[in-house]
């Protein structure tokens, strides 16, 4: 027996073009999908439940299609659908990056989710449902059980870019004179300003390189400190 084969799903039913299967491939999609879209809308993301259960649901559509065109044409090749699949569902991935204004780039995950939800649409859509389900359990496992290792590794990266508001009490030489009394790397300054209803505040995004591993959010808190930071914060 294939070791990627489930006996239960050994079934001429379930592995052909029928009712059946194709009624369970789509439900599989709908409930992958829309668990993967549900963390993500839970975290107020661009891409929420409706764009991924729509995503996987189409995948599986397209596979069982090319399922179905390899049947009545054996000889034509059966990846060419999913191969533009893999490639093309990439320009709606990279909808979902944004750049903001603070240079700050948002969304890298929510592109690579759409990206594996079509994969697995791909898998469940060409009856590979051991592959499909095991993906999906280690896909929602790095989604939800992971995050705390992604978010611990940016705490305490060795480069920290870095988004400020100041007033006109704020000194820049005190700045400097401080990242040089922690022996960090002052770099890539950019400044600027913005508008608030009461007043017009400046703007600083710089980065900063630590000579070892530090929490991030206690040279925030210091830097917070100086006299004239109205806001600060980390760019992800």
């Amino acid at each position: 027996m294939n070791i990627f084969e489930w006996p239960e799903f050994n079934c001429v039913l379930f592995r052909e073009i029928n009712g059946l299967s194709i009624t369970l491939r789509i439900v599989l999609a709908l409930l992958m999908g829309g668990i993967l879209g549900t963390e993500r809308g839970l975290r107020n993301r661009p891409a929420g439940f409706m764009t991924y259960v729509l995503v996987c649901i189409g995948s599986t559509i397209i596979m069982l299609t090319n399922q179905y065109i390899s049947t009545i044409y054996p000889e034509t090749d059966p990846t060419r659908l999913a191969a533009q699949v893999v490639s093309g569902i990439g320009f709606l991935g990279a909808g979902t990056i944004i750049v903001t204004r603070n240079d700050e780039v948002r969304g890298l995950t929510t592109a690579a989710g759409l990206w594996l939800a079509a994969g697995l649409g791909l898998a469940i859509g060409v009856g590979f449902y051991m592959g499909a389900v095991i993906g999906f359990g280690f896909s929602l496992f790095a989604l939800v059980s992971l995050k705390k290792v992604d978010i611990y590794i940016k705490q305490h990266a060795k480069t920290m870019d870095i988004y400020l508001e100041y007033n006109s009490s704020f000194s820049l030489r005190r700045l400097s004179e401080y990242t040089q009394e922690q022996h960090f790397e002052l770099f890539d300054m950019q400044r600027g300003n913005v508008k608030t209803l009461n007043q017009e505040l400046g703007t600083l995004i710089f980065s900063i390189g630590l000579t070892q591993k530090l929490n991030h959010n206690d040279i925030l808190d210091n830097l917070y400190a100086l006299d004239g930071v109205e806001y600060i914060r980390e760019i992800a």
